[in-house]
């Protein structure tokens, strides 16, 4: 298992990436700079650099507040504040490790993901 950090703002969140093929694809394209939106007031998303290589992934994934996930159809990241129903093209890729209020923003706002080894910004 990876562990990575989500810089939100003054706030450093930690995470933990799933010893799988695509958590560890996922962790490749670190440290990315992304932009996190509401989606259905349940998850944050962002678009990421290139899909993720899913081979090997269940076909489907029902998701938990603090899931990290990629959803494989639009090829983006989604991070669940709230449960969900199993999604068709869901594929976790780990979860955080405590609290996730800062990332409980109105509006689109930056956010830093990395290895939690790599230097600061």
């Amino acid at each position: 298992m990876t562990k990575i950090r989500v810089i939100v703002g003054d706030e450093t969140l930690s995470a933990t990436l799933d010893d799988t093929a695509v958590a560890r694809d996922f962790a490749s394209l670190l440290p990315l700079e992304l932009t996190l939106s509401d989606y259905h007031a349940t998850e944050k998303v962002a678009d990421l650099p290139r899909p993720l290589d899913i081979s090997g992934a269940p076909a489907s994934y029902t998701p938990r507040a603090g899931d990290i996930t990629h959803f494989a159809p639009w090829g983006n990241l989604a991070i669940f504040h709230k449960p969900f129903q199993s999604a068709r093209g869901l594929v976790r890729l780990g979860a955080f490790d405590g609290p996730i209020e800062a990332l409980m923003q109105d509006g689109a706002f930056p956010v830093r993901i990395e290895l939690a080894g790599q230097g600061a910004r």
